[in-house]
């Protein structure tokens, strides 16, 4: 009798970037770079971080269970009821509870390929059956080929907008037209965990408004990014109150600790942080871009807060020497990428001193 559920013999396992203590330890050295995790480089708000500080004393005692001041708050901010709002242990557990709650064996997902790889990951665990839809060759969604893959026994749909890892963007118009000729009875994952990112597109859509008119969508947000909290691990998803209520069936009862609960509601109310959060964002890509530019090397324009670029170099070895100089990216090999990097923003200090041991390389 085999120990492990079936699916897990063909499972890949997630592979997030590598921490900073790894690599100091690994190449001897005293100063590293980290811009492989899509991290907020001014870290967490001045408000969340007082918060955590007054919370800490009272770690002893188990969290609201249902999270409510930070619901309430929350609702407030997105103009939708509490109840319709289901807060998890990051993005990461959002995701899975989906997953857990939607699929059975046999059903199927449909993804773009690459796309964020939890998505696939979570839907086969359950014995789902994933397919997957190549970008186009402008490296944005092939929302056709995606709509010719959905089946009578597809349940959900995942859509990353702006995708990740590539960046790329579904506007206002596409999405709209996609959603509008989704069988209603499937699912439609709209991951927005860079929303507050790209915004400042006019042509960027919002969720919600699409879950305002169809009711079988969610719509996932996090506060790991824009508000750089993601240690704590603080996510969500918001959709009708009756797909939050049987999701809810399947998450755990203390979900979501203190600390982050209270951050979080911390972090709501400190909207210069978030402004600023965006504005260093944009400025560290751009002048990513603009090296690249005058480089002649292709790149997506970034929508979020990374970017996606062909170095045209094996990018296993780029990787590794990067390593070495203190640098860490996410290299595209792991999407079958090979010559392509993933760079998270950074202060611009850090994003002069990618450009220096990048330039040094290729």
């Amino acid at each position: 009798m085999k120990l492990f559920r079936k699916e897990l013999e063909e499972l890949s396992c997630y592979v997030p970037g590598k921490p900073l203590e790894e690599v100091m330890e690994s190449y001897g050295l005293t100063k590293v770079v980290k811009l492989a995790s899509n991290e907020n480089p001014l870290g967490p708000s001045p408000l969340a971080i007082e918060a955590i500080r007054e919370e800490a004393p009272h770690v002893h005692l188990y969290p609201d269970p249902e999270a409510r001041a930070l619901k309430r708050a929350l609702g407030l901010e997105l103009g939708v009821e509490p109840e319709q709002i289901l807060l998890g242990n990051g993005g990461e557990a959002t995701i899975q509870l989906v997953a857990a709650s939607v699929i059975e064996r046999g059903d199927e997902v449909v993804v773009p390929d690459p796309g964020f790889s939890l998505h696939e990951i979570t839907a086969a665990h359950m014995g789902g059956i994933v397919r997957r839809v190549p970008l186009l060759e402008d490296y944005s969604h092939d929302l056709e080929g995606m709509l010719r893959a959905v089946n009578d026994k597809t349940k959900i749909v995942y859509l990353t907008n702006p995708n990740n890892p590539t960046g790329a963007m579904v506007n206002k118009m596409q999405l709209e037209d996609f959603a509008s000729r989704l069988p209603q009875e499937v699912l439609l994952f709209l991951d927005e965990a860079y929303f507050e990112f790209a915004k400042i597109d006019p042509n960027y859509p919002d969720g919600l408004e699409i879950l305002k008119t169809r009711k079988n969508t969610i719509v996932l947000r996090t506060f790991a990014k824009v508000c750089g909290i993601a240690g704590l691990r603080l996510g969500y998803i918001v959709s009708t109150p009756e797909i939050i209520c049987e999701i809810s069936k399947s998450a755990g009862v203390f979900s979501v600790n203190r600390l982050a609960q209270v951050a979080g509601l911390a972090s709501l109310k400190d909207k210069e942080h978030v402004e600023r959060s965006v504005a260093l964002a944009r400025a560290s890509l751009s002048r990513m871009m603009e090296y690249f530019d005058s480089k002649g090397l292709e790149y997506i324009p970034a929508k979020g807060n990374f970017i996606f670029v062909n170095i045209k170099e094996e990018g296993r070895r780029i990787n590794q020497e990067l390593l070495k100089k203190g640098v860490i990216i996410r290299p595209g090999f792991l999407w079958g990428w090979d010559s392509w990097l993933r760079v998270s923003c950074g202060t611009m200090e850090n994003t002069e001193l990618f450009i220096e041991a990048l330039d040094g390389l290729i």
